[in-house]
C-alpha cells in the first residue's frame, strides 16, 4: 500500500539519486555537458497527469490523430515481441529493447511527459478561473491544487556540496533545473539529426518482405527526442512559475538506508587519514624495520602523508551508486506505482553503474 495521500497521485515527481558528484569537481568540463561527473546522477519518475482535467473531446483532432498512431505502434511492435522463436520479427524486437537499453534514461524518463495532460502554463485554470476542473479542498487556494510536489531523499541532498548556483532555492529545484538546461539542446539537435537522416533511407524501402526498418528506427528516434525537447521545455516553465516544490519523504529516506550498500561500507571502513596500530616491526628500534629511500626509517610523519595520498584517491573517486536494484521494488510499493515502472529504473541503475565504471550498463 501506498503510504502517501490521494493529492499526491495525481501529481508529482519523484527524484531518485543514483550517484554522487565527483569531488574534486574536474573544472576543466563544460557546466552543461550531459554526461557531467560534477553533477549528481538522479533518475526522475514524472506523474504530471491531471485525470479530471483533460478530456477525449477538449482534444483536437492532431492529438487524437498522434495518440491512435503511438498506440498503434506500441501494438505493433508488443507483437513482435511474441513471434515465434527464430523469426526476424523477434530478432529485429530483441535488437531493439538493446539498443532501448543504451538510450540515456533521462531521455526516456522525460519523453514520458505528455504537457498536455498537466498544468498548462497558459491555460487558465493556472489563474483559477477554470479551477473546477480540478479536485481542491476547501483550505487549498486552484493555485495551490496545482502544486507539483518533487518527492526527495532529504538526506542525500543534505549531504551534497554548496552548487553555488542559487543558494535560495532547494538543491532538489537546482538539480532539477541544471538537468532540463543540458538535456534540451541536446534533444532539439537529435530531433533534427534523426529528421535529416530519415530520407537516407529510402532506397530500403525496395527490400520485399521486411519493412524499411531503417526509416522507422530515425523516424522514432526523431519522435523520441522531439518528446524530450518539449517536454524539457515544459518542466522549465513550470519551474519559472513556481509550480515545482520540494518535499521531502522520511519513507523514501529509509529505503536508501536499507538498500545503500556501497554508503554503508563506506561507512564501516576506517578512515584513510587515520593511522594504523604501529606494530614491533615498525618501531626505530625494531630490528626488521625497513628504512627509507632515504635510508631513515619510516617516523609518523610518513604515516600521515601515506594517509592523506590515500585519502586524496578515495575522495577523487567519490563517486558511487547510492541505490541498488533490490530498494526499487520497494519505491514501487511505497508510491503505488504500477509495476511497468520498474523497467526504466532497472534501466537507469545499469546505465549510471556504467557510467561509473561498472561492469553492466552504459
Amino acid at each position: 500500500m501506498s503510504t502517501l495521500p490521494k493529492a499526491m497521485r495525481t501529481m508529482r515527481i519523484i527524484a531518485l539519486p543514483l550517484s554522487r558528484p565527483k569531488t574534486p569537481p574536474d573544472h576543466g568540463l563544460k557546466p552543461h555537458a550531459v554526461f557531467n561527473p560534477n553533477r549528481m546522477l538522479i533518475y526522475y519518475h514524472f506523474d504530471l497527469s491531471q485525470s479530471n482535467s483533460i478530456n477525449r473531446q477538449d482534444q483536437s483532432a492532431i492529438k487524437r490523430a498522434v495518440k491512435w498512431a503511438s498506440t498503434k505502434a506500441a501494438d505493433l511492435w508488443a507483437g513482435f515481441g511474441k513471434a515465434p522463436e527464430g523469426s526476424w520479427k523477434l530478432r529485429t524486437y530483441e535488437l531493439g529493447e538493446r539498443i532501448v537499453d543504451r538510450i540515456d534514461f533521462e531521455e526516456l524518463a522525460l519523453k514520458g511527459v505528455d504537457p498536455s495532460l498537466g498544468p498548462s502554463i497558459m491555460h487558465p485554470d493556472i489563474t483559477g478561473q477554470q479551477a473546477n476542473e480540478v479536485e481542491i479542498s476547501e483550505k487549498q487556494t486552484p493555485r495551490e491544487a496545482l502544486q507539483i510536489p518533487l518527492v526527495y531523499p532529504p538526506s542525500i541532498y543534505a549531504s551534497l556540496p554548496s552548487t553555488g548556483v542559487n543558494e535560495v532555492s532547494h538543491p532538489s529545484i537546482v538539480h532539477l533545473r541544471t538537468l532540463l538546461t543540458s538535456r534540451e539542446p541536446r534533444h532539439r539537435r537529435g530531433f533534427w539529426m534523426w529528421m535529416a537522416i530519415a530520407p537516407l533511407t529510402a532506397p530500403f524501402i525496395l527490400v520485399p518482405v521486411v519493412p524499411n526498418l531503417p526509416f522507422f528506427f530515425c523516424a522514432w528516434r526523431s519522435w523520441s527526442h522531439y518528446r524530450a525537447y518539449r517536454a524539457s521545455q515544459y518542466l522549465s516553465s513550470l519551474l519559472d512559475h513556481g509550480l515545482i516544490t520540494p518535499q521531502p519523504s522520511l519513507a523514501l529516506d529509509q529505503i536508501y538506508a536499507s538498500y545503500a550498500p556501497s554508503l554503508s561500507n563506506v561507512e564501516n571502513t576506517p578512515s584513510p587519514a587515520a593511522a594504523p596500530p604501529r606494530s614491533a616491526a615498525s618501531l626505530p628500534n625494531a630490528p626488521n624495520a625497513m628504512p627509507t629511500k632515504n635510508g631513515r626509517l619510516p617516523n609518523d610523519d610518513d604515516t600521515a602523508s601515506s594517509s592523506q595520498s590515500n585519502a586524496s584517491k578515495v575522495s577523487k573517486t567519490s563517486q558511487r551508486l547510492l541505490l541498488t536494484r533490490k530498494g526499487i521494488p520497494h519505491i514501487l510499493q511505497l508510491f503505488g506505482l504500477p509495476q511497468s515502472s520498474a523497467a526504466d529504473m532497472y534501466r537507469a541503475v545499469e546505465q549510471v553503474r556504467g557510467r561509473l565504471g561498472g561492469t553492466s550498463g552504459r
